[in-house]
């Protein structure tokens, strides 16, 4: 996603629309080439680029400090300048997004904003146990959503019973959408390569899994 994210800015300041990229990465993959490659022509072309590194702490199951000789990931732009964010506080990274958008908006180029996060559950289910990468009671605890209702509640206690009203309407669309999920069928694999582009001359084909395997959208 870094180099993708870089190629987007690119084109982005070719445009001349004002827009920027934002290349989300985990602290597992800040160690990569593609990543230091990404940022290297980031800087050297100012492309407006916002890499956002977030910093679960223990990556798909191993601590950083175990993989990592350098773990203050927003320093780890070099020449790119970074910030440090609660990723816990949703206020606090709308805020540090915002300021982040208008400094490469401004034509300074890209920045680094390292999130600090944490798991509420494992990584994928073939990794389901932690050991001693438990999850605690208190990274629980922390948990944006419930935080910020938390904050609202202080500070607007009206809103009390639209929130709940909110929240059980979701859930009944979260029981209904895996209830489809389970019980439709599973789709013919001539969609595979269905509406890829959005735009593709009818001639054109799509290739799939080698060179000799080509396919309509």
């Amino acid at each position: 996603m870094v180099p993708l994210g870089a190629g987007m800015a690119l084109a982005m300041k070719r445009q001349k629309r004002g827009n920027i990229s934002v290349a989300f990465y985990g602290e597992g993959a800040a160690n990569q080439g593609q990543v230091f490659e990404a940022f290297n022509i980031a800087k050297l072309w100012d492309l407006p680029v916002i890499f956002v590194c977030e910093n679960n702490q223990v990556a798909r199951n191993s601590e950083a400090h175990r993989t990592t000789a350098c773990t203050e990931f927003y320093t780890r732009g070099d020449y790119i300048p970074g910030i440090w964010v609660d990723g816990m506080d949703l206020l606090t990274v709308r805020e540090a997004t915002r300021w982040a958008a208008e400094y490469c908006r401004a034509g300074y180029g890209p920045i680094v904003i390292e999130m600090d996060t944490s798991h509420l559950h494992g990584h994928a289910i073939s990794v389901a146990n932690y050991d001693a990468l438990q999850i605690s009671d208190d990274m629980a605890s922390k948990d944006p959503i419930t935080k910020f209702l938390h904050q609202l509640l202080k500070n607007q206690p009206c809103f009390a019973d639209e929130l709940k009203e909110i929240d059980e309407i979701v859930a009944s669309e979260m029981e209904i959408a895996v209830e489809k999920a389970k019980n439709d069928p599973e789709p013919d694999e001539s969609e595979t390569f269905t509406e890829i582009c959005t735009t593709w001359p009818d001639q054109r084909k799509i290739r799939g899994c080698d060179a000799f395997s080509l396919h309509q959208s």
